[in-house]
C-alpha cells in the first residue's frame, strides 16, 4: 500500500517533467510545452523509504510516454545523470526526483508487480486516523506466474533508447517509453494497462528472469 500526502509542490512533479523530458532520447513532442497527466500508477517499497510513482505524461496532441520516478530524501549515489530534479515537499521537505529505471528499489518492486503479480499499489491518506482510500488513475494488469521472486540487488545497466532496458544480475527489465495500441513483443512477463483516453490495455513493461 502507498501512502499519500496531502501536501503541494514546489516545482511541480509536471514543472519537472517538462523541463527534463525533451533532453530523452525516446521523448517524441516539442520543448518548453507543458506536460499534462494522462494517468499514474504506484508500487510500494517495502521499506517505506522511497516513494515509487509511474506518471503517464503528454504534451499538447502528442504520444503518451511513461516515466517511472522514484522520490527520495537523499541523493541516490551514483546516479546524478538520472536526476529528473529536486522538489520542495510541505510535508516531507527537500525530495531528490530520479528517473526510476537507474533506481535498484524500483527495479525490485517493478519485478514483484510483474513476477508475482502484485500489480499497482492501493493508494491511501490518512485522514483523522482513518484510511481514506484514492481511487487508481489507470488500470493495470499482470501476466506473471506468481512465482517465487529473485532478489535483484544492484542495476547493472540501463540501455536508454526508444525503450527503456534495465539489467540486474537476476532479472532483465523492459519499459515501454511510449505505450500504445497494437505494440507486442515476445519479452517476457507483462505489465500492462488502461487509461483515460486509451479504453484497451497495451504493454507498460516487461521482466524476464535471467
Amino acid at each position: 500500500m502507498a501512502l499519500l500526502h496531502r501536501a503541494t509542490l514546489r516545482p511541480t512533479k509536471l514543472e519537472l517533467l517538462t523541463t527534463w523530458l525533451p533532453g530523452r532520447p525516446w521523448w517524441q513532442g516539442p520543448a518548453g510545452v507543458d506536460v499534462v497527466s494522462r494517468g499514474a500508477y504506484r508500487f510500494d517499497d517495502p521499506a517505506g523509504e522511497v516513494g515509487i510513482e509511474t506518471m503517464l505524461v503528454a504534451a499538447a496532441d502528442g504520444p503518451v510516454h511513461q516515466v517511472p520516478l522514484t522520490y527520495r530524501a537523499a541523493p541516490l549515489d551514483d546516479a546524478d545523470e538520472w536526476l529528473v530534479g529536486t522538489t520542495d515537499h510541505s510535508a516531507l521537505g527537500r525530495r531528490w526526483v530520479y528517473d526510476g529505471c537507474a533506481d535498484p528499489v524500483y527495479a525490485a518492486a517493478l519485478t514483484h508487480a510483474i513476477l508475482a503479480g502484485a500489480g499497482q499499489a492501493e493508494q491511501y491518506f490518512e485522514v483523522d486516523g482513518r484510511r481514506e482510500v484514492r481511487p487508481p488513475t489507470m488500470a493495470i494488469d499482470v501476466s506473471g506466474d506468481g512465482g517465487a521472486v529473485p532478489a535483484i540487488g544492484a542495476v547493472r545497466q540501463v540501455v536508454d533508447e526508444d525503450d527503456t532496458a534495465i539489467v540486474t544480475d537476476a532479472v532483465e527489465l523492459v519499459v515501454v517509453r511510449r505505450p500504445a495500441a497494437g505494440a507486442v513483443g515476445a519479452r517476457g512477463a507483462i505489465l500492462s494497462g488502461a487509461w483515460d483516453g486509451q479504453p484497451t490495455t497495451v504493454p507498460l513493461a516487461y521482466a524476464r528472469r535471467r
